[in-house]
């Protein structure tokens, strides 16, 4: 039998991942897949905010001989503080390092560029392996997008939309994140596949200010409005996550949907936004005008009826994306790739039994992840409308923290579910770890 192509959607971080684990079979390398990478950016994408590797995530990771590249790369988070505009906390609560309570900053906390600059990087490794006994490996294709998808029972053939061109695949799987093309292409109306849960974000870097320090800073301002401040992985730069929670202002959706050539106008917006906030918002805004890794997007989840149609399936943010408020996203596509390439090695000929034994795997996960407090409401609890909402949310952050209720209530598993997601056994060479990276 030929070896099965593949052509995947994204190149982030599950992109790279499952293509890395469709080569790591015991298949001799001339039958190893034939795998090809599209990304619609010419560059590798180093945008993104911070997450974190947690749990099962890490488990996965060690499977690539990842952990030791990943752990070199961190961000150094120390905890997390709620500041006033005075810049006062309220409220602090330290890190785990140990990695056995699940906190709101992991043992692991990295940017997601440099997360995926890892994967991709690792990927290149493992398809020189391959390529050098014999196989075909990997082949990345950077500044290009699939226009149309046209499949029947034998293949599936895509047209690139810069190009024209069409080529023919055994699969594909869309990988393209939370606005995935792939997904709209095939499952249509995008609106009844996603909850929306009213925040938008704008995520970029700013030079490192005197107030900066290991703590993520957040602050809170009334309208439902916050930014977090946060390290970054190199010591002259400050991360920024800034957001607001509104249903009523179409701009905000119209601007997540103008994706990055939209940057001027999101920009804009969200200086409108916080340009009466206090704090050190007109630093921030002055940055952000000069930034270049500004993102601006949704904050949002993917909830469908299937991840697959015929031959095309949905992988990670694409297919089932919990929102970067769960802690869970590193987690889905880390253990979403393990799963997807087992089962389709596993099932080389029946693409049906493949697909089902991957949701079969993952729909368990990712209906934890998506189980946000009070249903995604807790969003508002936590972003007051008022500056005296405000006020009581600080004091009452103050009382969980300094009481030790919080420690109490992570120990008791309030918190992301990582540590309970289950790590099938596939049959995976295990790899060792990466040490030139």
């Amino acid at each position: 039998m030929a070896p099965l192509s593949v052509l995947i959607i994204g190149a982030g971080v599950a992109g790279p991942t499952l293509a890395s684990f469709l080569l790591l079979s015991d298949l001799p390398a001339a039958e190893k897949p034939r795998v090809t990478v599209l990304e619609r950016s010419a560059t590798r994408r180093v945008q993104g905010q911070n997450v974190d590797v947690r749990g099962a995530g890490v488990t996965v990771a060690r499977k690539l001989g990842l952990e030791t590249a990943i752990r070199s790369s961190v961000t150094g988070e120390e905890g997390a503080q709620w500041v006033d505009s005075n810049n006062i906390a309220w409220g602090a609560f330290a890190a785990d390092k140990t990695g056995k309570i699940q906190t709101g900053t992991s043992d692991i906390e990295i940017l997601r560029g440099r997360l995926a600059d890892l994967c991709y990087r690792r990927s290149l490794t493992i398809s020189k392996e391959v390529q050098a006994q014999g196989g075909h490996g990997i082949e990345y294709i950077f500044g290009e997008y699939v226009q149309s998808i046209e499949q029947d029972n034998e293949k599936v053939e895509v047209t690139l939309a810069k190009s024209g061109k069409r080529m023919t695949y055994d699969i594909v799987v869309g990988a393209d994140g939370l606005q995935s093309g792939t997904r709209k292409l095939l499952w249509g109306d995008d609106e009844q596949n996603l909850n929306r849960l009213g925040m938008y974000a704008g995520f970029f870097s700013i030079p490192k200010g005197d107030k900066d320090t290991q703590w993520r800073r957040w602050f809170h301002a009334s309208r439902r409005r916050g930014i977090m401040l946060r390290p970054s992985d190199t010591p002259d730069k400050t991360t920024v996550f800034m957001y607001a929670i509104n249903f009523e202002d179409d701009r905000l959706r119209s601007a997540a949907a103008d994706g990055r050539k939209g940057a001027e106008v999101q920009k804009a917006l969200l200086a409108e936004y916080f340009q009466d906030a206090g704090w050190e918002c007109p630093r921030i805004i002055k940055e952000m005008y000069a930034t270049d890794d500004f993102y601006y997007d949704m904050v949002a989840q993917v909830k469908l009826d299937e991840w697959s149609k015929g031959r095309v399936v949905l992988l990670a943010d694409a297919g089932y994306c919990a929102s970067p408020i769960s802690g869970m996203g590193t987690t889905l596509a880390f253990t979403g790739a393990h799963n997807l390439a087992g089962a389709i090695l596993k099932n080389p000929t029946n693409l049906s039994a493949a697909f089902g034994e991957y949701e079969a795997e993952m729909r368990p996960t990712v209906a934890k992840a998506q189980m946000l407090p009070l249903g995604g409401r807790g969003l508002y609890w936590s972003n007051p409308e008022t500056g005296w909402g405000v006020a009581m949310m600080h004091a009452i952050i103050g009382f969980i923290c300094y009481s030790g209720l919080a420690r109490v209530l992570m120990m008791l598993g309030i918190g992301p579910p990582a540590g309970d997601v289950p790590v099938k056994e596939w049959g995976f060479r295990q790899l060792p770890e990466w040490k030139d990276f």
